[in-house]
């Protein structure tokens, strides 16, 4: 019987005390990985989720906090990541800047460039920060990076975010040859508009409009988008790398 089995891996995942976030880490450390939780401003979530994860888990637990549009800032995280608990096998890019979305002619600059910070900006910090003790240590590595359907529908009123998106999913497929040479897998994943713990709270999970657009008929979950995440970050994905992965119930569907 085939098992996703991250024992004895350490994985860093950004945005860990976002409502996905807080989901791709619990997955994560069910299959058996420790975790580097990090958070920009909800350093107390980050804190309660690393406390449940150790009592409920037994595993290796430790937050960073940092800004993940600053060099600086992820060289230092890569620094206490390592004094601390080692370098990480596992790097899961989560964390985005939320913006209120308009048309492209309404959109202030300011949410274009924050938007190209946190996808695009973030990978290439982490990746340089990170990947050459990946390298050095030999053993490979596994980058997951969190993607989104608007890459491919390009709606209208999500410009910024759209462009920031596609943006990374070029980085992707570079990183994706580049660093294959040296084991280590790039992929991405594309939620759907995701059911997360907030629609629990206020019963909003069911949103028919969107819904008729799915061909499986339903929002996805928090739950179905980290089991992808922990795939692609196991043995079983070892041979798949630059790969952009639709969790959207068929709404995207990329051709070949």
């Amino acid at each position: 019987m085939l098992t996703i089995d991250l024992r004895g891996n350490l994985a860093v995942i950004t945005g860990a005390s976002g409502m996905l976030g807080r989901v791709i880490a619990r997955t994560f450390a069910d299959c058996g990985a420790d975790l580097v939780l990090h958070y920009y401003h909800n350093k107390d979530e980050a804190d309660m989720l690393a406390g449940e994860l150790r009592r409920k888990t037994g595993r290796r637990v430790m937050t960073v906090q940092g800004d993940l549009t600053s060099a600086e800032d992820v060289a230092r995280m890569k620094d206490e990541i390592t004094a601390k608990i080692g370098v990480p096998d596992i790097l899961v890019h989560n964390a985005v800047i939320q913006y209120e979305r308009k048309s492209v002619l309404e959109q202030p600059l300011a949410d274009f460039e924050s938007q190209f910070g946190s996808c695009v900006m973030q990978t290439v910090h982490m990746t340089k920060a990170f990947v050459p003790d990946m390298i050095a240590r030999g053993n490979g590595g596994r980058i997951v990076v969190i993607n989104s359907e608007c890459a491919s529908l390009a709606e209208p009123d999500f410009g910024a975010y759209v462009a920031g998106k596609r943006g990374l999913d070029g980085l992707v497929r570079v990183l994706a040859k580049e660093l294959g040479p040296h084991k280590i897998t790039v992929n991405q994943v594309a939620p759907g508009w995701t059911i997360t713990e907030n629609d629990r709270r206020d019963h909003t999970e069911s949103q028919p409009e969107y819904e008729k657009t799915v061909p499986l008929g339903r929002r996805g979950t928090d739950e179905e988008i980290a089991q992808m995440c922990a795939f692609l970050a196991s043995p079983l994905a070892s041979f798949t790398t630059g790969a952009y992965i639709p969790v959207s119930g068929g709404r995207v569907m990329p051709a070949i």
